[in-house]
């Protein structure tokens, strides 16, 4: 086969998976790893899709490129709640927990909607709107004040002064992208404020995030691999990057799919 046909078929695989690895495809057309990385290296500079460590993904938008809350919501609906259903395992009755701005967040929020006693710090939004309308009359929800992004967080400023005061047991975190060099990342720089505010707020961070996220790389970067005590994810997530997270978050958490899911 040519490289020209071969890295056809790589464009194809890559599309419909959202992702290819070296390895898989060095065994798939008989050829080196190094062939295989020549491919990628050309269709990258032709701007087809992103190397990422040990393979490719689809050609991500920029670093400062911000999808509108509804745009996400509709995207990996299905490990977004499997992995909001194992978060929700997390939250004790009386718990005071943050939860931050995103759409798998907004997915947990609705499953905290029974526990006792609880209270929930958010800058997002849809959380809070969750809360309000479905929550216990014992909850507590405290939104704070602050500059509203495409994502429907608030942020800057008052949010991060609201945050500083506070004394939390858990935060929920949700995040753009999560890299081994930049760790968790933002595409808006008073977001990224913000969400270390909660970080510092709190005793333990859960970062909850889809296998899409990895490799991808907003911005700003949160916080370091190591700050997740636990990070939540789904089980398409690669090889690689369970290999990487493994060694660096506290404990890494991978939720199944639900029966007769692709």
């Amino acid at each position: 086969m040519l490289a020209r046909q071969r890295q056809a078929v790589i464009l194809e695989r890559v599309r419909a998976a959202g992702g290819v690895r070296v390895t898989e495809l060095a065994t798939e057309f008989g050829v080196s790893d190094m062939t295989i990385r020549r491919d990628l290296e050309t269709l990258h500079d032709q701007g087809l899709l992103a190397k990422v460590h040990g393979g490719a993904t689809l050609a991500g938008p920029g670093s400062t490129d911000e999808p509108g809350f509804h745009a996400k919501s509709v995207r990996q609906s299905v490990e977004k709640a499997a992995i909001a259903g194992r978060a929700a395992q997390l939250v004790r009755p009386g718990a005071a927990i943050a939860l931050s701005a995103g759409t798998t967040t907004a997915e947990l929020a609705r499953r905290l909607t029974d526990v006792p006693g609880l209270t929930v710090v958010t800058n997002s939004l849809p959380v809070a709107e969750i809360l309000h309308v479905g929550g216990r009359p014992d909850q507590t929800v405290v939104l704070t004040g602050g500059v509203r992004t495409p994502s429907d967080a608030l942020v800057g400023p008052l949010a991060v002064a609201a945050i500083g005061a506070l004394h939390l047991d858990l935060l929920f975190l949700g995040v753009h992208g999560i890299s081994e060099r930049a760790g968790f990342t933002t595409p808006n720089l008073m977001e990224a404020d913000t969400d270390r505010a909660l970080v510092a707020a709190a005793d333990r961070l859960v970062v909850l995030a889809d296998h899409t996220k990895w490799g991808t790389v907003g911005i700003s970067s949160i916080v370091g691999l190591d700050a997740a005590d636990v990070l939540v994810t789904d089980e398409r997530l690669g090889p690689d990057a369970r290999r990487v997270l493994e060694d660096r978050v506290g404990e890494l958490v991978i939720v199944p799919g639900p029966e007769g899911a692709e």
